[in-house]
């Protein structure tokens, strides 16, 4: 007998897309703060963590606004041509918000930004797919930093353990990970494991812009911003 369509469950989790009032108001706040701040930088990150980035940006949050999200969003906002910017230069800067990219907008002098930024640098632990900073590789013999009731899960990630005396052993040596080559879901979960940080999350300035100037970082030059 077919089911009844009555009977069929409804999730209630979900959500309405972010549609045309919430793009809206990102320009609106994007336009507002270039009237507030001096400056507009277009930052890159690399191995982007939300709690390390909260963290980076509560650090500023007094003289600077920071915003994330879709490219063409913040291109609109700043204006991707001399015709339709909303100051003058900012067309260029809208050129330079691809891949992951985001706006920095702060009263702070440009060399206290740089420095800040150059400096910058956080670990985290590696997902899948991530490419190995180092040749990791565990010896033969016991385990000490694994309790006995971690022997099967070690078991399921390939490793080759046993139990011996209530103690976690290899019975032959084990390389986790090679460097220069992608971690698979197994490694990612043994560095886990083993507290070994490899994805270093850093943030990169690539232009700069003031009412008085642009500047453009990364050895790119004007010819980079126009053809692009």
């Amino acid at each position: 007998m077919p089911k009844s369509k009555r009977n069929r469950p409804v999730t209630l989790s979900k959500t309405k897309k972010k549609g045309k009032e919430h793009k809206e108001s990102i320009v609106n706040s994007i336009r507002d703060a270039v009237e507030k701040y001096n400056s507009v930088y277009v930052f890159t990150f690399e191995n982007m963590r939300n709690l390390n980035f909260k963290e980076f940006r509560d650090q500023l949050k007094s003289s600077s606004r920071f915003f994330l999200g879709s490219n063409k969003v913040m291109q609109v906002s700043l204006g991707r041509s001399v015709a339709d910017e909303i100051r003058p230069d900012l067309h260029k800067v809208s050129k330079l918000l691809r891949g992951d990219s985001g706006l920095y907008l702060t009263n702070l002098p440009k060399e206290e930004v740089e420095r800040i930024f150059n400096e910058y640098e956080e670990y985290d632990f590696a997902r899948t797919g991530s490419t190995a900073t180092e040749k990791v590789e565990l010896k033969e013999g016991p385990l000490d930093q694994f309790t006995h009731e971690m022997e099967p899960f070690l078991r399921k990630q390939g490793m080759p353990v046993r139990l011996n005396k209530g103690v976690v052993e290899l019975v032959s040596d084990f390389v986790v990970c090679e460097e220069g080559k992608p971690l698979s879901p197994e490694s990612a979960r043994i560095l886990r494991l083993l507290g070994i940080k490899m994805a270093p999350f850093r943030l990169q300035l690539v232009c700069r812009w003031s009412p008085e100037d642009f500047e453009i970082y990364k050895g790119l030059d004007d010819s980079d911003v126009e053809s692009s």
